[in-house]
């Protein structure tokens, strides 16, 4: 598995804990949309992941950031920039 796969797999492992959901974390779709139509999670939601991700990878993703429409788009979004920006 390569570590961008593995990357992935274990966002989706922290959306489901982090948020206490009733699904199964492998049967995630990377490419479908978190909010709404997707996975229907919620900006409340968006916010605890971001407090996983921020005490998990050592870095915030703010609330006022105008990229977080793509950022959160869907879980391998959110992975690439987890990616890309984690200091640990």
């Amino acid at each position: 598995m390569s570590a961008s796969l593995a990357l992935e797999a274990e966002m989706a492992r922290l959306i489901v804990e982090s948020l206490h959901l009733d699904v199964d974390a492998d049967g995630i779709d990377p490419d479908a949309p978190l909010f709404g139509e997707g996975l229907g999670l919620d900006s409340i939601d968006a916010l605890e992941i971001a407090l996983a991700i921020s005490r998990r990878y050592g870095f915030q993703l703010r609330s006022d950031d105008e990229r977080n429409h793509r950022i959160f788009a869907s879980l391998r979004a959110l992975s690439g920039h987890v990616e890309k920006n984690r200091t640990r």
